[in-house]
């Protein structure tokens, strides 16, 4: 009887894991033949498990246009130095809070954990920004958001979990000094958590339209999410602006081209995530492992 049951419970479990990835994936297969089918099927609802009327004409129209190249130039620049300025800021400030030594590190660690929950606002932070000068300039979107209390947290647990205090005890018996610890053995061992971290913020930077929108008015900074939601809301306007008594044929133009902005869309979300996808492989392992603070160990 417990076998039987246990079967069942197997089959049921794989049952919702399959449904589980179902939901998961068939999003981005949809927008992958999508992108790929002609605009009238896409927009008819005909197109559900294999792209039709086979066709490119929504990437060529998409790459076409220089402004996603700019973009895409920007959001490069912006996620690799603000998540590198990100790490230095964050792994060395975790390491510190990490020292159960330090003088007055209940009440730094409550510090943090207080400004997580308690932000001053959008208005406070945009005067804060002008007030600095940061507004509409080229490393305006690297300064910002260039610390999450959240991310340092992890990282201190990793610190204070994953690398024996015997080792720095040993290394200061050696004469090592804390900067010595820091470098030699603390960042050596932490390349699981510095993966983790790391992929979250290039993840929230290259995703991040809105900081942009509001700090950003010179076109030829923006990143390229925000180059794609502009893309994206003129064709949406140039669709509702069909007027039905003009010519035919520029009714015709007008009605294709709010056809191709639809597949238009799906293109431009895989061109977006193409970078994310592309990098989640090789940090895989790292980030598995560094998942795995604070899971039971036997």
């Amino acid at each position: 009887m417990r076998k039987y049951s246990d079967t069942i419970l197997k089959i049921v479990l794989v049952a919702v894991m399959a449904l589980i990835v179902i939901v998961t994936v068939y999003p981005l297969y949809f927008s992958v033949i999508a992108s790929f089918s002609e605009p009238s099927e896409v927009v008819a609802g005909r197109v559900t498990f294999v792209a039709k009327g086979f066709t490119t004409e929504a990437y060529q129209n998409a790459l076409n246009q220089s402004e996603i190249w700019v973009g895409f130039r920007n959001s490069m620049i912006y996620t690799l130095l603000g998540t590198l300025l990100s790490l230095c800021l964050t792994v060395p400030a975790a390491y510190v809070l990490s020292k159960k030594q330090l003088k007055g590190r209940s009440v730094l660690s409550w510090y943090f954990v207080l400004i997580m929950y308690l932000s001053g606002g959008l208005v406070p932070t945009y005067l804060i920004m002008k007030n600095l000068g940061l507004l509409n300039k080229s490393y305006s979107l690297i300064v910002i958001g260039s610390f999450s209390v959240y991310n340092m947290v992890v990282c201190r647990v990793y610190f204070e979990s994953s690398i024996p205090e015997e080792l720095y005890e040993s290394a200061r018996i050696d004469g090592c000094s804390e900067f010595g610890q820091f470098f030699k053995i603390a960042l050596p061992l932490s390349t699981p958590i510095m993966a983790v971290i790391g992929l979250f913020y290039a993840s929230a930077r290259w995703n991040d339209y809105f900081n942009a929108m509001i700090y950003l008015s010179n076109s030829d900074l923006f990143p390229l999410q925000l180059v794609l939601r502009n893309i994206l809301i003129q064709n949406q306007m140039a669709a509702a602006a069909i007027d039905p008594t003009l010519d035919p044929e520029a009714v015709y133009a007008l009605t294709r081209r709010a056809y191709l902005a639809e597949t238009m869309k799906y293109s431009l979300i895989l061109i977006s995530s193409a970078p994310m996808l592309i990098l989640y492989p090789f940090v895989q392992k790292y980030f598995v492992k560094g998942m795995m603070i604070g899971a039971v160990k036997g």
